[in-house]
């Protein structure tokens, strides 16, 4: 398996990798939406044998209190079912970390899974006082510094418009 960036050949594929993995066709919507509306974006696919098998999307976010600060979200991760729990999402997650950083993006939030991504160094949003500007428990709502101290909040983590349309 290798993680690469997507490119335009891998857009149906991608699509069915959100749509196997959630119900309905929000993720799927979002993802295309962000890629046509939000800039930049680093959205990295999971390839095993020609065949995509996951995929992860992280799009500028905005903090209230810092409007320059270069912020990522990540949302959505997507893996093909039968390929769950194989390290295909950490594979995916690392390397999508990675692009951030590389990137020069200082800090990353996720709306995910309080058991899962503390793996990857988040911790929750409220330690860095900042909120989400949904109304979501405070242990789903994380970040992680890129660079240390980057995070001065408090504040409101405002999302790309795209979120708000699926």
């Amino acid at each position: 398996m290798r993680i690469r960036p997507e490119r335009t050949d891998d857009l149906t594929a991608i699509r069915e990798v959100n749509l196997s993995a959630f119900e309905g066709t929000t993720e799927a919507d979002l993802v295309d939406a962000l890629r046509e509306q939000a800039r930049p974006i680093v959205s990295m696919v999971a390839e095993d044998n020609g065949v995509i098998v996951g995929h992860i999307l992280f799009s500028p976010v905005a903090l209230s209190s810092l409007p320059d600060l270069c912020i990522m979200g990540l949302a959505p991760m997507a893996v093909r079912p039968e390929r769950q729990r194989k390290g295909v999402g950490s594979a995916l997650a690392r390397a999508g970390i990675t692009a951030c950083r590389d990137l020069g993006y200082e800090a990353v939030v996720v709306l995910g899974h309080a058991g899962y991504y503390p793996r990857f160094g988040f911790v929750p949003a409220s330690r860095f006082g900042l909120r989400s500007e949904y109304d979501v428990p405070d242990d789903v709502f994380m970040a992680m510094e890129l660079t240390p101290g980057a995070l001065q909040g408090p504040g409101t983590i405002r999302y790309h418009a795209a979120f708000g349309t699926v």
